[in-house]
C-alpha cells in the first residue's frame, strides 16, 4: 500500500473489499478450456506467445507476437501491446481516466482512423502498481468499440457491458461479469 497516493488508499481499500458473490452456476471448464472462474484475485499477468491483433476502420491498428494478458476473476483476459506493436499515430490522448485497486491509474485514448474515431477505446497504465509493471505503457484496446480483434486468428467476442475490456475467445468458460446482474461478482 505504500506506493498508492495516501488520497486513494480508502477509495482502493473499499473496492479491494467490496463483498463479492459467485453466480448459482459456473459453466465447467472442459479440455483445452479455461474457467474465468480459476482466475486470481488479485489477478496476474502472463504472455500471450500467439498473435494479437486489433483493427479499426479496415485497418490493422496493432499486432503483436508479445502481448500481456491479465487475468482477473471473473473476467475475460484483457489483452495488453506492447507500443512498439501499435500505430500510435491513430491513438489521440483522451482526458479519461479511471483507478483500477490493482493495477493503478489508467489512462485512455480515442482511436481514430480516416476521420471515423472510436471514443475511449484504448487505454494504458503508465505508472501500474507492484506486480504489473509488466504492462506500464503498452495498450489495451475494447474490442467492442473496434473490431474486429483477433487472437491467434480468431475473432474475439467483447466483454458483456460497457465498463470492462476483455476479450472472450473459444476456449473461455463463464458466466462473465459485466452483463446484468453481475455486479457483484
Amino acid at each position: 500500500m505504500d506506493e498508492i497516493p495516501a488520497e486513494l488508499r480508502a477509495e482502493v481499500l473499499r473496492w479491494r473489499n467490496f463483498p463479492r458473490e459467485r453466480p448459482a452456476h459456473i459453466d465447467p471448464a472442459g479440455p483445452g478450456q479455461e474457467s474465468v472462474w480459476d482466475y486470481a484475485r488479485p489477478p496476474r499477468v502472463e504472455p500471450v506467445p500467439a498473435p494479437v491483433q486489433v483493427t479499426f476502420n479496415g485497418r490493422l491498428i496493432a499486432a503483436s507476437r508479445r502481448a500481456l494478458r491479465v487475468l482477473e476473476t471473473a473476467s475475460p483476459p484483457v489483452y495488453y501491446l506492447p507500443p512498439d506493436d501499435v500505430e500510435l499515430d491513430f491513438l489521440v490522448p483522451a482526458r479519461q481516466t479511471t483507478l483500477c485497486e490493482w493495477k493503478g491509474i489508467s489512462r485512455y485514448w480515442h482511436v481514430e482512423v480516416d476521420g471515423r474515431r472510436a471514443r475511449h477505446a484504448a487505454w494504458s497504465y503508465p505508472e501500474p502498481w507492484s506486480g504489473f509493471a509488466a504492462i506500464a505503457g503498452c495498450f489495451a484496446f475494447n474490442a467492442g468499440r473496434l473490431g474486429p480483434c483477433t487472437v491467434d486468428g480468431e475473432q474475439v467476442t467483447p466483454q458483456p457491458g460497457a465498463y470492462y475490456g476483455g476479450w472472450i475467445t473459444g476456449n473461455l468458460t463463464g458466466p462473465f461479469k459485466g452483463a446484468p446482474g453481475s455486479e457483484r461478482w
